[in-house]
């Protein structure tokens, strides 16, 4: 895990730009805190964990978050104090699953961040995943939070420079499936034509595609 972390970082840092969505989010930026640390449980590598294995995290080398805390526990469901445990919070409702909201940026001053929030609507349904949100604390000081979720100290969507490239942080998994469990099917998104949440996917699908305009002087 922390090679392929690793691998990702000097991407980004070499001028890539990398898209996450859900535990895809959290677990690279673990991975890269932990290096050189056996900071697991022995059921991944039949190896005792390192002693106060959280003071040796290196968060210098991370991409978006800072100053958390690993639960090594196999049997929780979070897998740091990044990701809030909302899963168990009496407020999470299906039929009520509240929204998060995208921030407003200026063209000119905030360009990536207009592209990556570009959208029809500027309050979106929430949805979960392995990884729903991003603890406002645990999030550096030179992250753009892009969308904070309504409610709660959590920002459900984050970008960030990192080297010569760019990334961008999305908490949840299915913008159109609130829960969406384990074997679940696949969303049709023939049904969602018009779905907010999939469109900030899309605009960062597109986003490695935009061009800077060479400005005549």
């Amino acid at each position: 895990m922390g090679e392929a972390a690793q691998a990702f970082a000097d991407y980004v840092a070499g001028g890539g730009f990398l898209f996450a969505m859900c535990a895809a989010t959290d677990t690279l930026d673990l991975a890269l805190a932990a290096h050189g640390v056996d900071a697991v449980a022995s059921i991944f590598d039949d190896t005792p964990l390192e002693p106060r294995f959280n003071e040796k995290l290196d968060f210098d080398r991370t991409l978006a978050f800072t100053d958390f805390e690993l639960y090594p526990n196999p049997y929780l469901y979070e897998y740091s104090d990044v990701d809030t445990p909302r899963s168990i919070s009496p407020a999470v409702d299906p039929l009520n699953p509240g929204s998060f909201t995208l921030f407003a940026f200026s063209a000119k001053a905030d360009t990536v961040p207009t592209i990556l929030t570009q959208n029809h609507r500027a309050r979106i349904t929430e949805f979960m995943g392995q990884t729903t949100a991003f603890t406002r604390k645990t999030i550096k000081r030179n992250v753009v939070i892009l969308a904070t979720v309504d409610g709660y100290e959590e920002a459900k969507y984050v970008y960030g420079n990192h080297g010569e490239g760019f990334f961008s942080f999305l908490g949840g998994h299915d913008p159109e499936d609130f829960q969406h469990f384990v074997g679940e099917p696949p969303t049709d998104l023939r049904f969602y034509r018009n779905s907010p949440g999939y469109r900030l996917i899309l605009n960062n699908l597109l986003f490695p595609a935009a061009r800077r305009e060479e400005l005549k002087t």
